[in-house]
Formats: C-alpha cells, sequence, structure tokens
C-alpha cells in the first residue's frame, strides 16, 4: 500500500509517485520534504497547501512530517475508465518566497473487478444449411480493469460443431464469436447447450460464465456477406449533422425475402455512439447524427450488421473505423492561481503580482498557448513552466501618477484562425509618502500698518501635498525664533497667520517669518517658506524740540544785548519727528513734498509779542525785530547779530553762527545723537531683530520708499547741509551783514 517515488532530482519542479487504487484514508503517498530535500520545520513555517486540478481533494500533507496521504478512497476505473494510465496532478505552493511543485501520482489498477456479461443467457437460432466457418458474435464480457487485469481470454465448453474465436479490435477490445466447424443437423440435434467462460489475467484471475442455447432452423442457408471485411472514414470535428460518413454494401444470394437485406447497428455499440452516428437500414449509408469532438474521441469503431428477412433471420457483420480529425474549436483558458489585487507603489521592479495558469484542449499546436500584456503597462508576463506565467512589475510605480490599473493578460493559441482569451485584473496602488508637501509660494510679501489690532490676520498661506489619506494630512508651524513667535501666530490647520501683538514701525520696519509646513506621514516630510512682513509708518510721533536743549518742565532763558537791534538773532529752534514718510514734518504748510520743518511762535501773554519776530522759513530763526523787516535770503549774520551774553558784538564782521567751530561741532554732536536715538532705535534696515536680515533685493527699494530717514529734515545751524552730512563740514565762508527779517506789519504772531 506504500507509494513508490519516482522523481527527479529535489531540485526538479515535478515529482512523480505511483500508488493502487482503493487505498485506506491516511495510507502513505510520499514525504515531500525527503524528496525535495527540505528541511521540515521550514517546510511547516512557509505554509505548504496542496492545490488539486480535480474537485476532489484525494490527498493532504502533514504540514509537521511532509508526508503525502490519501484522504479519500480513489477508484480508478471511476476516475480514467479505460484509459491504460492513470493520473492525478497536484501543486505545492510554498510561500515566502512564492514557489510552485509539480506532482503527479499515478493511480495503479488493481484486479478489484471480475469480467462481467450483459446477461446469464443467450439464444442462438441458426438454420441447419448454415454454412460451415459461419460466425455468431457473443456479447462479450466487460471488465472496467486495465493492463493485465482487465479480460484477457473466453473458454468454450467442448462440443462437436462449433469453435471459438476471439477478435480483437484496435481500441483493445476482445469480442467472442462461435464459428460452425461441422455442419448442424436439425433432425438429428434440435438444441446444443454451451458455457462461454471470460478469464480476466490478474492473479489471482477472475471470471464470468454465459450460457448460450443454440436451435438449429431449417431452410435460408445462405447469409449476407459485405464487399469488404472492414471500412474506414474520416471526419473532421464539428461536423454537420447529416454529414455522409460511408456507404457500406452486402448482398445475399438467398431469393425473396431471404436476399432482402436490412442495415442496422450492432447492439455491440455503445449508447454514446448510438447518439452520434445514424445508418439507413435500406442503403447502408451512415451518417453524423450528433457531435464529433476531437476532445472527447480522436477515433470510433462502429458495429454494423447486416440481416435478411429470411425466416430465420441470418446476419453478417462488419466494422466501420472512423478518425476524428482536430479542429480549433477551443478557445485557452486562464486561472488565477494566486492575485493580489493592492500593490504598495513602492514595490521594486520584478515584483510578483499573479501567477496564472493556462491551457488549450486542442492538440499539437492548435493546443499551444502564448500570453502576453500591453507594453504600455508596467509589468510584464515571465514563463514559468509550459503552462504556467507569473505577472511582474516592470518599472518603478507612482500612485500619484497613476493611482489604479486594469491589466489585462491575453492568451492566444497557435492554430489558424488562433483563438483567444483576454482576463483584466483589477490592481490598486497603496500609497506611501514620498511627496513633500509644496507652498503656493516661495514667499509672501505683506504690508501692515503699525499699531495693528492684536489677533489681525496677515495672510493665509496654503500648500499642498500630492500624497493620500494621512500622508496628505497637513499642519503649518513657524519655526521657532524666540522674538518672531512673541510677535505672530499661525493656525496649523488653515495656516492663517495673526498678530500676537500691535507692530511699531519706530522698532520694527521688517520681519521675515519661516513658515514649515508637514505632512502626518512616518517619516514626516515638511517644506519651507517665507512670509515678509513690511510695517507702514503712521503719524503716531509728535515732533521732538532738540535743540536747545531744555529740561523737562523747564523754561529756556537767552541773554540778549540791550541794545540788540532790530533782526538780532536770538536764537534757533531745532526739532525732530521720529516718523517717516508723509509723516516728514510740513514747514510752513509748504506741502508734503517740502523737506523743511514747520515752526510756530508761541509767546507767553505776559511778553511783548511785538518785539520778535519768529521766521518760519527754510532757515528758521527767531528775530529781535520791534518793526517788520525783509526775510533774509541767508542764515548768515553780522558779528553784532549773533546771539550771546554779551551785547558789544559789533555787526561789521561777517560768520556763520555759532560763534566758533567747536560751538557748531558740539552742537551737531547733540543734535545727532537725539536723532539716533528717536529715530534709529535698535532696528534699522538691513540689521537688528525686526528685519531677520532681510535680503539685498529689498534694500534699495525700501531704503528710499519705505523707510525714510527723518534726519534729512533736521538743519545743522552753521552749515547748509542735513543731519546726514553736516558732519565734518562748515561753510567758513564770510558773508556780508544783513538786516535781517523784518515785517512792516505790527501784528502779532501767535501759536
Amino acid at each position: 500500500g506504500c507509494a513508490e517515488p519516482r522523481a527527479p532530482p529535489a531540485s526538479s519542479a515535478q515529482i512523480r509517485y505511483s500508488i493502487p487504487e482503493e487505498l485506506t484514508r491516511g495510507a502513505f503517498v510520499g514525504n515531500i520534504a525527503k524528496d525535495l530535500g527540505t528541511d521540515v520545520a521550514k517546510l511547516a513555517a512557509a505554509n505548504l497547501q496542496v492545490l488539486s486540478d480535480s474537485d476532489s481533494q484525494y490527498f493532504s500533507v502533514n504540514v509537521n512530517t511532509g508526508v503525502i496521504m490519501v484522504s479519500e478512497r480513489i477508484d480508478r476505473e471511476q476516475l480514467c475508465g479505460q484509459n491504460p494510465r492513470c493520473f492525478l496532478h497536484l501543486k505545492l505552493a510554498i510561500e515566502n518566497p512564492v514557489e510552485f511543485y509539480r506532482i503527479e501520482v499515478e493511480i495503479l489498477d488493481i484486479n478489484d473487478n471480475p469480467p462481467e456479461f450483459p446477461s446469464d443467457e443467450v439464444s442462438l437460432r441458426i438454420y441447419e444449411l448454415a454454412s460451415l466457418g459461419a460466425r455468431f458474435p457473443i456479447q462479450p464480457a466487460q471488465d472496467p480493469d486495465v493492463g493485465t487485469n482487465t479480460l484477457q481470454t473466453y473458454h468454450l465448453s467442448a462440443n462437436e460443431n462449433f469453435n471459438l474465436n476471439v477478435k480483437a479490435r484496435t481500441d483493445g477490445g476482445k469480442f467472442p464469436e462461435l464459428v460452425l466447424e461441422r455442419a448442424l443437423d436439425r433432425e438429428l440435434r434440435a438444441f446444443h447447450h454451451l458455457v462461454l467462460t471470460a478469464e480476466d489475467g490478474g492473479s489471482p484471475p477472475q471470471s464470468s460464465k454465459i450460457r448460450i442455447t443454440i436451435q438449429v432452423l431449417d431452410a435460408n442457408d445462405n447469409h449476407p456477406v459485405f464487399d469488404r471485411p472492414s471500412y474506414g472514414a474520416r471526419l473532421v470535428e464539428n461536423s454537420p449533422l447529416g454529414t455522409l460518413v460511408v456507404k457500406l454494401n452486402a448482398t445475399d444470394v438467398d431469393e425473396g425475402p431471404n436476399g432482402d437485406i436490412r442495415y442496422s447497428l450492432s447492439s455491440h455499440n455503445s449508447a454514446a455512439l448510438r447518439q452520434i452516428f445514424a445508418i439507413d437500414e435500406q442503403t447502408g449509408e451512415i451518417r453524423v447524427q450528433g457531435n464529433l469532438d476531437f476532445e472527447e474521441a480522436t477515433v470510433y469503431e462502429i458495429e454494423v450488421e447486416a440481416k435478411d428477412m429470411g425466416s430465420p433471420t441470418m446476419e453478417e457483420h462488419c466494422s466501420v473505423v472512423v478518425e476524428i480529425t482536430d479542429v480549433n474549436d477551443n478557445a485557452p483558458e486562464v486561472i488565477l492561481t494566486s492575485f493580489s489585487s493592492s500593490l504598495s507603489e513602492d514595490a521594486p521592479p520584478g515584483t510578483v503580482v499573479a501567477v496564472i495558469h493556462v491551457r488549450d484542449r486542442d492538440s499539437g499546436e492548435q493546443g499551444r498557448v502564448q500570453c502576453h500584456v500591453s507594453p504600455d503597462l508596467p509589468f510584464q508576463l515571465r514563463k514559468d513552466y509550459e503552462h504556467q506565467y507569473s505577472l511582474l512589475t516592470s518599472t518603478r510605480l507612482d500612485r500619484e501618477h497613476v493611482a489604479y490599473y486594469n491589466v489585462t493578460i491575453s492568451a492566444s493559441d497557435l492554430g489558424s484562425p488562433p483563438l483567444s482569451r483576454h482576463t483584466t485584473l483589477p490592481i490598486a496602488l497603496a500609497d506611501v509618502n514620498d511627496n513633500a508637501p509644496q507652498f503656493e509660494q516661495a514667499s509672501y510679501e505683506v504690508l501692515v500698518a503699525e499699531n495693528n489690532p492684536v489677533g489681525s490676520v496677515l495672510v493665509t498661506v496654503s500648500a499642498a501635498d500630492p500624497d493620500s489619506e494621512q500622508n496628505s494630512r497637513l499642519s503649518y508651524s513657524i519655526l521657532r525664533d524666540v522674538p518672531i513667535s512673541t510677535y505672530f501666530r499661525i493656525d496649523q490647520d488653515n495656516g492663517t497667520i495673526y498678530t500676537m501683538r500691535a507692530l511699531d514701525y519706530e522698532q520694527d520696519k521688517v520681519f521675515q517669518v519661516p513658515v514649515e509646513v508637514k505632512d502626518a506621514g512616518s517619516p514626516a516630510l515638511s517644506s519651507t517658506a517665507v512670509v515678509h512682513v513690511f510695517v507702514l509708518d503712521e503719524n503716531d510721533n509728535a515732533p521732538t524740540i532738540v535743540y536747545p536743549s531744555v529740561p523737562k518742565g523747564s523754561a529756556f532763558h537767552q541773554t540778549i544785548p540791550v541794545l540788540a537791534e532790530p533782526g538780532y538773532l536770538v536764537t534757533k529752534i531745532v526739532a525732530v519727528d521720529a516718523d517717516s514718510g508723509h509723516n516728514y514734518l510740513d514747514v510752513g504748510r509748504a506741502g508734503l513734498t517740502s523737506q523743511a520743518q514747520n515752526y510756530t511762535s508761541c509767546f507767553s501773554p505776559m511778553s511783548d509779542q511785538s518785539d520778535f519776530l519768529f521766521n518760519r522759513g527754510i532757515k528758521t530763526t527767531l528775530l529781535f525785530s520791534p518793526q517788520q523787516a525783509q526775510p533774509n535770503t541767508d542764515w548768515r549774520f553780522s558779528q553784532t547779530q549773533r546771539p550771546g551774553t554779551s551785547g558789544s558784538q559789533n555787526g561789521e564782521e561777517g560768520g556763520a553762527w555759532p560763534n566758533n567751530q567747536f560751538d557748531t561741532e558740539m552742537l551737531q554732536a547733540m543734535i545727532l545723537a537725539s536723532a539716533n536715538e528717536a529715530a534709529d532705535g535698535n532696528s534699522t534696515l538691513g540689521g537688528g531683530t525686526g528685519t531677520m536680515g532681510l535680503s539685498a533685493r529689498y534694500g534699495p527699494q525700501f531704503t528710499l520708499q519705505h523707510v525714510p530717514d527723518y534726519r534729512q529734515n533736521v538743519y545743522i545751524p552753521g552749515s547748509t547741509a542735513t543731519l546726514t552730512n553736516a558732519a565734518g563740514k562748515r561753510d567758513a565762508k564770510n558773508s556780508g551783514s544783513s538786516g535781517g527779517n523784518k515785517k512792516k506789519s505790527g501784528k502779532k504772531e501767535k501759536k
């Protein structure tokens, strides 16, 4: 009961075993682990599976021992009928990596069936004038076993008139015939009783018997005779109904009814054959009346009999061998044995997606199958065995480019014309986090007025990520910098940036806010953008008098000579404003384009305003002038007009005010320090906390237009230059004396 493996070396892909039929359940077939040369523990870890081509699972595998066992009763005759060899085919599927091994199990016949006649008794009626050598067929016994176990011989009981002849057919069948060896004499013996024994070649042999009763009849002593002992024909499968196979011809020398012949298919023919062929009893023409399928049978042998109408009837038999020619009438079949409908987009080229099995029921070239897929797809087919292909990835995949594929596998045979079949496999790509989110802009520019409300919306930055699900779920953040984080915050969900405090142009004019967007993948991917925030100036600073320097809450005291003449220079007033742009002081309502400052005279109610003139010209001076004087075109005065503590100054000597270079340089230094303290603070263009290192492309633009230097408004006494270029310059040129600025009207000016 043990199977004997007939296998190539363990590295081969096919193993063959042979076992007898009718083994009990659990019977040993073979040890696959041993025959494959594989350790049993590895085999168990590889998730071994047995796949059968048939509906019944005749075998099972113990994954712990590698032993293949019989799991269901196997009847060779039921499986393979009269085929001399009977095979069951299995596939072993092993995972990690996927491998297939083909196992062929030959089912050997045992002598479990005796030959059997269709009945226990048969009767024959033979005329006494039957010719010597006449043959009388007996229904043969049937033995479903094959080889030596099937029917081998017949034995006829001893008698004086008949001999036994066994006729062998091309399909291996054996048909017994009684042959008349000695003439019959009904008057001598009217009935003959014989026994026919059928015996097979088993060990020990099995047999069965049939009783033959022969009635000897008188008269019609000639039987029909065919013009040839056998006939042959060739047809293509699927021949149309009514196709002529062959026309038989038999003759009978008797006259009248004894020579009138009728043709028929012998009862020896199977019921299936009778459904395929029909014979005309008058003409002897055999025609097709059913479907001819080469895949069902390649040859048919038809037993035909011709009977006369005598009494008793005499008959003759012949055989017609019909060969069937194959035509390409079966399209290939594609069977999925392994398939994964989801594939990660980062799967490397050569990844196995599916394993398919193809077959074609036709023969020869018409049964050979070729498979292919479209070259436009990133997949290819690899032929593993004669009828097995693997579908592999051929290139790198990108879900963001193509997320779903319908891969059509085309299987075509080599017939003429070829037949084909198409199978479509839906393959979806699973996303991996291989794309970083990207901002719509690499940088953003925002203008915002200073003194903005806390919580004001500056801008909304936006980014996109072509990945899917959590790999495209985005969050925004400001890259942590302590000064920046105290000014701005960002909504991590929608990218909206808000202010966290009021901005002060005089403190910070420009901010660079680095923003990061990050996806929720693992690991997360990110990118950054920069938001440039430019603060716009508002007129939120009042002018400040920087000269003369007077302590807060105190009054400025200036002494003038008693003999001061009209037009005498009392002092000059210098003021600065920390704002910029249109927020340039306006001098004398001269318009916004003026670079001068507007000074207005303010006199105490107790002072006599008629004694002093406040000159609001470009060179602002306070003059002693009890009467109106013409404006002076220059701010140079005679020595007698210079302010000072002494009134003994002469008016003839021309010179600049202050009195000397030392006084002028001291005044310049004092004004410059006050201006720098009020305007620059810690924040200048191109440096400081607020600018965050502003790039060069913003330098020229915003130096002149957005962050102007208000110090241009400051004039240094004794020089025609502004504060920005006053240092180190001094006009030493003496000018002639002037009468100063005078008013003709006695009207008093008020602030």
